[in-house]
C-alpha cells in the first residue's frame, strides 16, 4: 500500500470523525447551551443541530420539564417561641436555559436556602396554632417570594407545599389532651341536648295523652248523663202514661224494703214516712182482692185460710165472711210489717211506738 492510499484513508477517517462531532441530536423537553471558544453561542432546541467541531462545545442538556424537590425538615421558631420542624416540597420549571446556566451556580441549593430563610421569616410572625391552620396562606407567601427571587435565574416556582409540621413532643401531648377534652365537652353537650329533647317530647306526649283522656272522660260523662236523662224521661213518661194508682205505689214501697236491707255491710235502713199509709193501702187492696176472689201479688203476706162456706148460708152471710177474712188478712200484713220494721229499728224493737219519720229519715242499725 502506497503512502498516498494511507493518506487518503486517514483523511477519510478524519472527515468522518469531524462529521460525527458536528452533528448533535437534542431530545424533546431538553435544551443545550453551545459555547464557542468559551463564550455563549446559542441554545439548541429539540431536534437535529450542527455545530462546528473542535470550536463549539455543548454543555450538559437542561431538563425543561416541571421538577419536584423535597427538602429535609428545617427547625423554625414560631412567634410563641416553639421550635417546630417543617418539611417543604417545591415544584419549579426552567424557563430560560441560558439564565439557569450562567446566573446561578447550583440552582437546587440556591432554591433550598432561599426556601429555608423565607420560611423562617413567615413562620416567625405566626403562632403554632396559626401555623397549623394557615398552610394555604404560608404556601402562597412562600411561592410569591421564591418566584420573585428565582425569576432572574430563569426558573419559575409553580407551587410550594408544607409537607409536615411537627411541634415538640410535649406540645403534641398537650394538644392531644386539649383535643380530647374538647371532644368530651362536645359529646356531653350533645348528650345533654338529646336528653333535653327526649324529656320535652315525653312531656308533650304525656300532656297530649292527658288532654285526650280528659276529653274522652268528659265526652263519656256527657253521653252517660244524656243517656240517664233520656232513661229518666222515658220512665217518667211511661209512668205518666200508665197512670198508676195508690195501691200499686204502696206495693212498690213494700218490694223495695227487703232490697234496702240486703248486704252484711249495710248500716242504714230507710223507713219511708208513708209506711203506715202504705200498709193501710195494702190492707185495703188485699181486702178488695179477697172480696173479688183474686190472687194476691207475689211478695205480699199470705192471707189466712178461709173458712168453708155452708150451702145453707145466704148472700148476706157470705159478704160478712168475706169482709172478715179481708180484715184479718190486712191485720196480719200490718203485723208482719210492724215486726219487720221493729227488727230493723232498735227504737221500735224496744217495744215503744214507732216514731214519725219524715222523708229520707234513717235509723242507725
Amino acid at each position: 500500500m502506497t503512502a498516498g492510499a494511507i493518506a487518503l484513508i486517514v483523511l477519510a477517517v478524519f472527515v468522518m470523525i469531524v462529521a460525527v462531532a458536528a452533528v448533535r441530536i437534542v431530545p424533546q423537553a431538553r435544551a443545550g447551551i453551545v459555547e464557542r471558544l468559551g463564550r455563549y453561542q446559542r441554545t439548541l432546541d429539540a431536534g437535529l443541530a450542527l455545530i462546528v467541531p473542535f470550536i463549539d462545545r455543548v454543555k450538559p442538556l437542561i431538563d425543561l420539564r416541571e421538577q419536584v424537590v423535597s427538602f429535609p425538615p428545617q427547625p423554625v421558631i414560631t412567634e410563641d417561641n416553639l421550635v417546630v420542624g417543617i418539611d417543604t416540597v417545591i415544584y419549579f420549571t426552567v424557563t430560560d436555559p441560558k439564565a439557569a446556566t450562567y446566573e446561578v451556580a447550583n440552582p437546587l441549593q440556591a432554591i433550598e436556602q432561599l426556601t429555608v430563610t423565607t420560611l423562617r421569616n413567615v413562620i416567625g410572625g405566626l403562632t403554632l396554632e396559626e401555623t397549623l391552620t394557615s398552610r394555604d396562606n404560608i404556601n402562597s407567601q412562600l411561592r410569591v417570594v421564591l418566584d420573585d427571587a428565582t425569576g432572574k435565574w430563569g426558573i419559575r416556582v409553580n407551587r410550594v407545599e408544607l409537607k409536615s409540621v411537627e411541634p415538640p413532643r410535649t406540645v403534641q401531648e398537650a394538644m392531644e389532651k386539649q383535643m380530647r377534652a374538647e371532644r368530651d365537652r362536645r359529646a356531653a353537650i350533645l348528650t345533654a341536648e338529646g336528653t333535653k329533647q327526649s324529656q320535652i317530647l315525653t312531656a308533650e306526649g304525656e300532656k297530649q295523652a292527658a288532654v285526650l283522656k280528659a276529653e274522652g272522660a268528659r265526652t263519656a260523662a256527657i253521653l252517660r248523663a244524656e243517656g240517664e236523662s233520656k232513661a229518666i224521661e222515658t220512665v217518667f213518661q211511661a209512668i205518666h202514661d200508665g197512670a198508676p194508682d195508690q195501691q200499686l205505689l204502696s206495693y212498690q214501697y213494700l218490694q223495695m224494703l227487703p232490697q234496702l236491707a240486703q248486704g252484711s255491710a249495710n248500716k242504714i235502713f230507710v223507713i219511708p214516712s208513708e209506711f203506715s199509709q202504705a200498709l193501710g193501702n195494702i190492707g185495703n187492696a188485699l181486702g178488695g182482692l179477697a172480696g173479688n176472689g183474686a190472687v194476691p201479688p207475689e211478695g205480699a203476706p199470705p192471707a189466712p185460710p178461709r173458712r168453708p162456706r155452708s150451702q145453707a148460708s145466704g148472700p148476706d152471710e157470705i159478704d160478712e165472711k168475706a169482709a172478715a177474712d179481708a180484715a184479718e188478712a190486712a191485720q196480719a200484713a200490718r203485723a208482719a210489717a210492724d215486726e219487720a220494721a221493729g227488727a230493723s229499728n232498735p227504737i221500735q224493737g224496744a217495744g215503744g211506738p214507732p216514731p214519725e219519720l219524715g222523708p229520707g229519715t234513717a235509723g242507725q242499725g
